[in-house]
């Protein structure tokens, strides 16, 4: 060995000493990528490999398919169950081992929805029945607009009351630990069950005497079903709003009248009072002009209708139900008689068709017929056994004027059909072409 020997091997030995010392250094490091930013399971999500400097890798996927992999990129690995997950990479060579771990969080795939069950009808109050029908949540999160209860926590909420008319809104929030997803729907709420009743005469029983028709009015909102019910009346039809009830004998007596809407019933109760039958028709303060007041004042009287007619008016049908006609030559009613309906073109008035006659006493004073009726007895008079004891014909002093100088007149009449009455003039009234009498009618009724 020449003595250049030794130095060689010694700087050999130092080199190679070196070479150990400085390792090749592992860095890690990895990535992952999830399909268009899908957070949702099932989901395939891709690994890189991002490390360098090592020669072997094991990867482990918690909740992954596969759970480990020893490639150096292992490629895409499925998870199928929502939830954060820990992915571990180790990587190493000769000299060094490294290992990086992350947290993946999936959530699971959610499709909101829910039905609504309203329990028996929209009325007020409603009960709401809710069935969740949502998948992949993990919390859900219940508003109900105006409702009892007014919120609730939970995948199965409780029954909801609501109360108030109107629409109201019941929300659902759904979270899948990383999402949140909303949806709604709309309870329509009616008004509550409200009733009431009116009633009032027909028209030819104003004076409420039996036999009597009056007619109902119901008046009931937010119901299903109605029906009127009376004890001692005949009800045309007892589950019409609007009917009529027909007393054939004088009493005092209850009508009901009761509504129900599937959730409620309510009743009202009517008292309706039938008077004894007293057989005549008492009609006050009824207004006839003079001959010229017939198109202002009107000098027609028909007691079926209970209305004075004028002149301008078309009597075609009313014309037959004319029973009074009253002349007055002048605003002084120096000359006034009441004529037949059948005789009014006689004085200057217009033909009524269909006219009938009726007989008077213009003047019971003069007429020397047996009758005599004064206005104390008018005034006393409360049924027709007065009116039954006479009996007028054309010769009792029908055709004989008479003035104003005797007030109250009593002029008794007696219709074309045998009812018997008698008319009261209260007053005189003045005033010009449009003067009139006031007068106050009793009369036997139709039969």
């Amino acid at each position: 060995m020449t003595r250049y020997t030794y130095p060689a091997l010694f700087l050999l030995s130092l080199l190679c000493s070196c070479y150990k010392e400085t390792g090749v250094p592992v860095n890690i490091d990895f990535s992952y990528k999830l399909p268009a930013d899908l957070r949702t399971v099932p989901v395939n999500v891709a690994f890189s490999n991002l490390s360098t400097g090592a020669s072997h890798y094991h990867w482990t996927f918690e909740g992954g398919e596969p759970a480990v992999s020893d490639y150096e990129n292992p490629g895409t690995i499925r998870f199928k169950q929502a939830g954060t997950y820990t992915i571990t990479l180790e990587a190493w060579n000769e000299d060094e081992r490294r290992q990086k771990s992350l947290t993946i969080q999936l959530d699971s795939a959610v499709n909101i929805n829910f039905d609504t069950l309203v329990l028996v009808n929209h009325f007020s109050p409603v009960e709401v029945q809710l069935t969740n029908k949502s998948i992949g949540g993990s919390t859900y999160d219940w508003t109900f607009e105006d409702g009892i209860p007014a919120t609730f926590q939970g995948a199965a909420p409780p029954n909801v009351v609501f109360t108030t008319p109107g629409d109201h809104t019941i929300r659902l929030r759904v979270s899948n630990g990383g999402q949140e997803f909303v949806t709604e729907k709309k309870i329509t709420v009616l008004p509550a069950l409200t009733v009431d009743a009116s009633w009032q005469y027909a028209f030819e029983d104003e004076d409420q005497e039996a036999p009597l028709t009056a007619m109902l009015h119901g008046s009931a909102a937010n119901f299903l079903t109605q029906q009127w019910k009376a004890g001692g009346g005949t009800i045309k039809n007892d589950t019409a709003g609007n009917t009529s009830i027909y007393f054939k004998d004088p009493g005092t007596y209850e009508v009901i009248y009761q509504a129900a809407n599937g959730k409620d019933t309510k009743s009202v109760t009517r008292t309706i009072t039938v008077k004894p039958n007293s057989f005549i028709s008492i009609l006050r303060d009824i207004k006839l002009g003079i001959n010229a007041a017939h198109g202002t004042v009107g000098s027609f009287y028909a007691i079926r209708h209970r209305r004075v007619y004028k002149k301008d008016e078309d009597i075609t049908i009313a014309g037959k139900d004319i029973d009074l006609v009253f002349f007055g030559l002048s605003a002084t009613f120096g000359f006034n008689k009441f004529i037949s309906p059948d005789s009014a073109t006689a004085f200057s008035f217009p033909l009524i068709p269909g006219a009938t006659r009726t007989r008077y006493v213009n003047t019971t004073e003069t007429c020397g017929c047996g009758i005599s009726l004064t206005t104390t007895d008018f005034d006393k008079i409360q049924n027709d056994d007065l009116f039954k004891q006479f009996h007028i014909t054309d010769q009792m002093n029908g055709g004989v004027q008479f003035n104003n100088t005797l007030l109250p007149r009593i002029v008794p009449f007696e219709t074309a059909d045998g009812r018997r009455g008698a008319i009261k003039i209260k007053q005189y009234v003045a005033d010009g072409i449009n003067s009139y009498v006031i007068v106050d009618i009793k009369v036997q009724k139709y039969e």
